[in-house]
């Protein structure tokens, strides 16, 4: 069944990552309001336990938590698992992720890793469980966060946009693979967003200038703007972006470039004089 209207009736269950707090929650209460089930992942059982009483509360949906710490590789091999034999999931949501805004000379090797481990490995382990579940049915979804820094990897930490810009190759290589499968996928490039995401990277809302802090977008604005996106038939959905045709333009530009990338020869202006 399409994502799109308000259905109230059950159909499937949505498995979203990072679902305990900022942009994955808002996820859970859309996903529920359009009639799915929830299967919320998280590190920090509180916080699930406390958004899934509220989300029945409101939805009237089940809601069910598998709390799971994606750098671990038991925790991962469990939400794998689930998405291997619940054959009621009929979209999975990657929202669990962290950013860095401190430059590499100042930054932790050590956190860098567990950066990659959680933008990068588990959210590939992931989509690798579930495709092959959803091409067997002929239907899915999957959404994958990633971030403006995909394409503008200057803004932050350079781990950090290469994580994202991981999530965005991704995303557009499974849409060449599958596109005729059934399977719906969207890759969201949110810009600077209100969570705590500012502060887990090293510099909270609190300590940015009120001209930065209003150019930040709310969570739900965020997530209403993606799932618009995705009734749209579009693969990639980058909310703040105004004019749709800058985006397009960038992209009719690399399919330009694509097929002057392989040559036998090196390019002239590298040859011995």
């Amino acid at each position: 069944m399409a994502l799109t209207g308000n259905a109230i009736e059950h159909v499937g269950t949505a498995l979203i990552t990072g679902a305990s707090s900022g942009i994955g929650a808002v996820y859970a209460d859309r996903m529920a309001k359009r009639g799915y089930d929830l299967l919320l992942v998280a590190r920090n059982r509180d916080k699930l336990e406390s958004l899934v009483s509220e989300l029945r509360r409101r939805t009237g949906r089940l809601v069910r938590i598998l709390p799971a710490d994606l750098t671990q590789s038991y925790d991962l091999t469990c939400v794998e698992e689930a998405l291997r034999q619940d054959a009621a999931i009929s979209v999975l949501i990657n929202c669990a992720g962290f950013g860095s805004s401190v430059p590499l000379l100042e930054a932790d090797v050590t956190r860098m890793e567990e950066m990659i481990k959680t933008n990068v490995t588990a959210l590939m382990r992931l989509t690798y469980a579930a495709v092959p579940q959803f091409v067997g049915r002929k239907r899915g979804t999957i959404i994958q966060v990633s971030s403006i820094v995909a394409i503008a990897p200057e803004i932050l930490n350079g781990v950090y946009g290469g994580t994202k810009a991981f999530v965005l190759a991704l995303t557009q290589s499974m849409y060449h693979e599958l596109k005729d499968t059934g399977i719906r996928i969207q890759a969201v490039l949110p810009g600077g967003t209100r969570t705590d995401f500012f502060s887990i990277a090293g510099s909270p809302v609190e300590q940015m200038s009120e001209e930065r802090r209003q150019t930040l977008m709310s969570p739900e604005d965020l997530v209403d703007a993606a799932l618009a996106g995705l009734d749209q038939g579009e693969l990639i959905t980058i909310p703040p972006l105004a004019d749709k045709s800058e985006w397009e333009d960038f992209e009719r530009a690399r399919a330009r470039m694509t097929p002057h990338l392989r040559n036998a020869q090196p390019a002239q202006r590298y040859l011995a004089r």
